[in-house]
């Protein structure tokens, strides 16, 4: 794979009709959606979660979810989406922010656990249902980042610094900021990033499996599996950004993904703290 993907220069474009076309990030959105659907409606079925009540939450999950990612995407490239303000509606061609994604989804699983009441959940204990929803969520998530990471692929797109490393990609010229012009291969981080989702999802699946053949499914383990998630992405996505040159604003010299990590993980280890030792 390492030897293909040095040498192949990917195309945006999946299939072409006239002037219909399927880009290959959409497509890949797509499939992540569906996996991870699958995903979490199988856990659902182990948990005896109502499945037609997750295929709800899922609908409003995809929509602000992708709305999120998009304004959160938007924030990062200001300078350029307020001088190309119908760019912002072109989603095929990249642009979908994980950090704002995850930001919308607990955002709508707040609301939804608020004013739904769902079948298979006790509806005596808020922060129990939300977690209850939030850790048969989480693989599928990872999953679908996994997945999705392969559209920034061919748009030629999130790469990383230049490298001589044998996996490094080549892009396309017209792509390469102007610094690395005379570069031609670079570190294939939408490839690490997918590599480490997958590890996240399958320490995740890990989880879910030992706790319920444990017959320890209960609040605290619903929340550690729902944290585990939220603390190792942004543990890879923090030492990503090192290698990352695509634009992002800096704050006290972090790039700015990095310093949603840390605020992600220091929550992460607060709701630990009030929830699993207090609760204990």
């Amino acid at each position: 794979m390492f030897k293909f993907l040095h040498s192949f220069e990917p195309s945006p474009v999946l299939i072409s009709f006239g002037l219909i076309k399927i880009h290959w990030y959409g497509f890949f959105i797509v499939l992540a959606i569906i996996l991870a659907l699958l995903t979490s409606l199988s856990l659902a079925k182990k948990y005896k979660i109502n499945r037609d009540d997750l295929f709800d939450l899922s609908f409003y999950l995809i929509i602000f979810g992708i709305i999120g990612a998009r304004i959160y995407d938007g924030f990062l490239e200001w300078e350029y989406y307020s001088k190309n303000p119908l760019d912002i509606l072109k989603i095929w061609q990249g642009g979908l922010a994980i950090h704002g994604g995850i930001l919308a989804g607990f955002i709508v699983l707040y609301f939804f656990v608020k004013k739904k009441k769902i079948r298979g959940l006790s509806g005596q204990n808020f922060w129990d249902d939300f977690f209850s929803l939030s850790f048969i969520i989480v693989p599928g998530l990872a999953l679908a980042q996994a997945i999705g990471r392969w559209g920034n692929y061919f748009n030629q797109e999130l790469f990383g610094r230049p490298t001589k490393l044998a996996w490094g990609i080549p892009i396309n010229i017209l792509n390469r900021p102007v610094e690395y012009i005379f570069n031609d291969f670079f570190h294939p981080t939408f490839l690490y990033e997918s590599l480490g989702s997958i590890f996240i999802f399958i320490v995740l699946i890990c989880l879910h499996f030992y706790f319920f053949k444990k017959n320890k499914i209960n609040f605290r383990t619903k929340l550690l599996i729902s944290v585990t998630y939220l603390i190792l992405y942004s543990v890879l996505r923090f030492f990503l950004e090192f290698i990352r040159i695509d634009f992002a604003p800096v704050f006290l010299g972090l790039r700015f993904p990095q310093v949603m990590s840390l605020l992600i993980i220091i929550l992460s280890f607060f709701l630990i703290f009030k929830f699993y030792y207090k609760k204990q």
